[in-house]
């Protein structure tokens, strides 16, 4: 060993006390890199839990990098007063030279203090939604969902987003609360349709799908009223009725889970489809163009006073 020491010496320009240093900190490193690859194996044969596998990684993998940075530390800054010392000179060399590094690391300790998400919550950062599937020490990432897909399903792209955004752009958690989210789904039938009959056939479909979900949903609230002050009205499904251009709109309001969006909406629009089917009186509205005559057209108390030589030529046929 010494005489590989005097080469290294002669040839590298090390000396002893540097090799001892270097040598030390490999060890160090080595030792902590197998003991947490120990504890990820004990956790991975007792669990398969995706969840808790994936916190013991992020954990482990910040407190091993953590000791890494103190056991080398220590190691090459023993000449240093004190270990205050080394910690003050490092974080005004990283102050100065790391403005947005540092940001990021400050963006990453206010999600763990106050955890405005976790990973598998669906968010939208800005203009950007998704679902977390990562967090890191300077960024955490998005599985994207929306863009150009419909009804905020997934598109396949991983966004990568640095933690200090938290800081400087509006941030909306689908998941904090209560788990849930209000969707619509609006029917346009024409004026001729018969709209009461309609309103009641979309009642009686909603009713259908939302009576389970609306019992979960308000005991999610009891529990979410502990922690912030949440009020929400009627959460029972119901049905709004108003007057558009091309007919009577019938608007399906109602509380569905997020992930399950498209595929409730689909649910949904089968039934209404096979209970419109049944019935000659109701008929689903489309943007047309036609002529309203109304002294023939509209109601004997509300028509137009019209006499015979004034009605068009072209009417009168």
């Amino acid at each position: 060993m010494q005489e590989i020491a005097q080469w290294i010496q002669s040839n590298l320009g090390l000396t002893p006390e540097i090799q001892t240093r270097i040598l030390t900190s490999l060890i160090a490193i080595l030792i902590l890199i197998i003991i947490r690859r120990i504890i990820l194996l004990l956790v991975y044969r007792r669990t398969k839990d995706v969840a808790i596998r994936y916190r013991w990684r992020k954990t482990s993998s910040y407190v091993s990098f953590g000791l890494i940075v103190f056991v080398v530390g220590s190691v090459w800054f023993r000449g240093f007063q004190s270990l205050s010392t080394y910690l003050g000179l490092l974080s005004a060399g990283i102050a100065i030279a790391l403005q947005s590094p540092l940001v990021n690391l400050a963006g990453w300790g206010f999600i763990l203090w106050r955890k405005p998400f976790q990973v598998g919550d669906r968010i939208q950062i800005g203009d950007v939604r998704g679902d977390v599937i990562d967090q890191r020490i300077f960024m955490f990432t998005l599985m994207e969902i929306g863009n150009w897909v419909d009804a905020e399903q997934s598109t396949g792209r991983v966004i990568h987003i640095p933690n200090g955004e938290v800081f400087s752009k509006p941030l909306a958690n689908y998941m904090d609360g209560f788990q849930y989210i209000w969707n619509e789904v609006p029917v346009l039938v024409t004026f001729e349709s018969n709209w009461e009959k309609a309103k009641e056939i979309l009642f009686e479909v909603i009713a259908k799908h939302g009576e389970e979900m609306t019992k979960t949903v308000e005991n999610q609230i009891r529990q979410a009223a502990g922690k912030m002050m949440i009020y929400v009205g009627k959460i029972t499904p119901i049905v709004y009725t108003t007057v558009k251009d091309s007919g009577v709109m019938l608007t399906i309001r109602f509380i569905c889970n997020p992930r399950r969006r498209r595929g409730t909406e689909q649910e949904i629009w089968e039934d209404i489809l096979r209970e419109f089917a049944k019935h000659d009186d109701i008929d689903f509205a489309y943007p047309t163009q036609r002529y309203y005559i109304n002294h023939l057209e509209g109601k004997p108390e509300a028509r137009a006073n019209i006499q015979e030589n004034q009605i068009p030529n072209e009417t009168k046929s």
